[in-house]
């Protein structure tokens, strides 16, 4: 490579959600999120929604960011960071969801959070709805299904981007928006009888998803208006997938599955539906609720960038039945690719590969906004955490993009999921550690929340230091 790896002014930095970091769930004026009465881990979107005194709800204290993000933000500009991703809790901002007016208290955190972020240096980048939908808005309206939340999001977006306006330029909408297919409940706040037909589940999924792009349209809209440096991106799951084997059946029924995905960045980045849409809807017998002036609105306000995930890779065979974690769909293991003992495969190639995909198809700029390893730390006699596994996953996935950025993929940063130990959304726990700082929490909730240092953190400085250049050093 003669050229750098990685270009002046690139992003570098970490990202986490609020449902599952700032805990404080019934603090300043908050209401419950979706997020607040799953126990068991947000994938499994199983919920009490009347919270249960008795159970445990990790997103109830969860790392307590909420009243340690200082000393938090303080190790991250150690480590350099450049950005630092995370999210607005909807209903810190509109507890119920559905106010006309917001909870100042609400508002004042979050300028705080953003204040000491630049103090550091640290440019925020801010979802507007990553798994937090209030929880009155699935109780009283059936989530968003329901064309009544594009004005109450479209209210709190407008709120939010002109409290901000002067403290955050890099904005999202909401998160992994594709996993509505998975992940009903965290993803658009969809609440289904377990004897729901599988076409009507389809059919309310797609009108929730509509419903999503235009709020999604008319955020960026009010971006455009209210913050004229800032940018609106779409979030997706993107995550690889490969056909099982070269059998013509399993090489179309993957693509047709990528589709599954690739749908909801088609719409939100080009602007409108596309062909094999009609396709889809018309075998599952799909009407969609379109409004006069939907379509325009979609066209005219599509995403200014693709935000992603990217974890993994899988593979796929004809006939399978289609199931989904938080790190991508759940097909049969690559023999050819190692895996960490939560059994998620560890692919850099493929990282470069579907950064290539994505560059192709759309022509636009990427941010790689969750990339990370989770791995059962333990800290040694000593204090120290020697987390080699997590040190060459970075390096090896950084290699990667870097080979992605000199094939002309348009790459505007990168941030690791998540810098410090949060719960993880795929089960609920503590011991599955993404971080590069260890928090001392376990998966019942005990511990002393004491921030410890990982060898990883030093590493992750290293990088930022050097722009990259680091990783490519022996």
């Amino acid at each position: 490579m003669n050229e750098p790896p990685f270009p002046d002014g690139f992003l570098w930095g970490g990202a986490i959600a609020a449902n599952q970091a700032e805990g404080a769930w019934d603090e300043g004026g908050k209401g419950v999120a979706v997020t607040d009465v799953m126990p068991s881990g947000i994938a499994h979107d199983i919920a009490d929604f009347t919270p249960d005194p008795g159970k445990y709800y990790p997103s109830h204290q969860a790392i307590d960011f909420y009243h340690r993000f200082r000393e938090d933000i303080a190790l991250f500009a150690e480590m350099g960071f450049k950005c630092f991703r995370t999210s607005i809790a909807w209903s810190r901002i509109f507890p119920r969801g559905d106010e006309e007016t917001p909870n100042e208290a609400g508002l004042a955190f979050y300028d705080e959070l953003f204040d000491t972020l630049h103090a550091h240096g640290i440019a925020p980048i801010v979802t507007l709805s990553h798994y937090e939908t209030p929880l009155h808005l699935v109780d009283a309206y059936g989530g968003w299904s329901n064309r009544a939340l594009i004005g109450f999001f479209e209210r709190y977006a407008r709120v939010v981007l002109a409290r901000y306006s002067a403290k955050v330029r890099w904005w999202m909408g909401f998160n992994e928006i594709n996993n509505i297919h998975n992940h009903p409940l965290s993803a658009a706040g969809l609440r289904f009888a377990a004897d729901t037909p599988p076409a009507a589940r389809v059919r309310r999924i797609y009108q929730a998803s509509h419903n999503m792009f235009v709020a999604s349209a008319l955020a960026a809209k009010a971006c455009r208006e209210m913050v004229p440096e800032g940018r609106m991106g779409a979030m997706l799951s993107l995550s690889g997938l490969y056909p099982n084997s070269c059998a013509p059946e399993d090489v179309f029924a993957t693509a047709q599955l990528r589709r599954r995905s690739l749908f909801f960045s088609d719409v939100l980045l080009r602007g409108a539906y596309p062909a094999y849409s009609k396709r889809i809807f018309n075998e599952f017998d799909v009407h969609l609720d379109i409004a006069p002036g939907d379509l325009d609105l979609i066209a005219r306000h599509p995403c200014d960038y693709l935000g992603f995930s990217y974890y993994r890779t899988t593979t796929f065979r004809a006939g399978m039945p289609i199931l989904g974690s938080t790190g991508g769909i759940l097909g049969i293991d690559n023999p050819n690719l190692p895996k960490t003992e939560w059994g998620w495969q560890i692919d850099p190639l493929g990282f470069r590969y579907v950064c290539n995909e994505l560059a192709d198809r759309y022509g636009k700029p990427l941010f790689v906004v969750e990339n990370g390893c989770g791995l059962n730390d333990e800290p040694a006699p000593d204090g120290s955490i020697d987390d080699r596994g997590r040190i060459a996953y970075l390096d090896q996935h950084l290699r990667a993009l870097a080979e992605a950025i000199a094939d002309g993929c348009d790459i505007l940063g990168y941030t690791w999921w998540g810098p410090i130990d949060i719960v993880s959304a795929g089960t609920g726990e503590m011991r599955k550690r993404y971080g590069f700082i260890y928090v001392d929490k376990d998966n019942a909730g005990h511990g002393t929340l004491e921030r410890r240092r990982k060898a990883s953190f030093f590493r992750y400085r290293d990088v930022i230091r050097s722009n990259g250049a680091a990783v490519f050093e022996e």
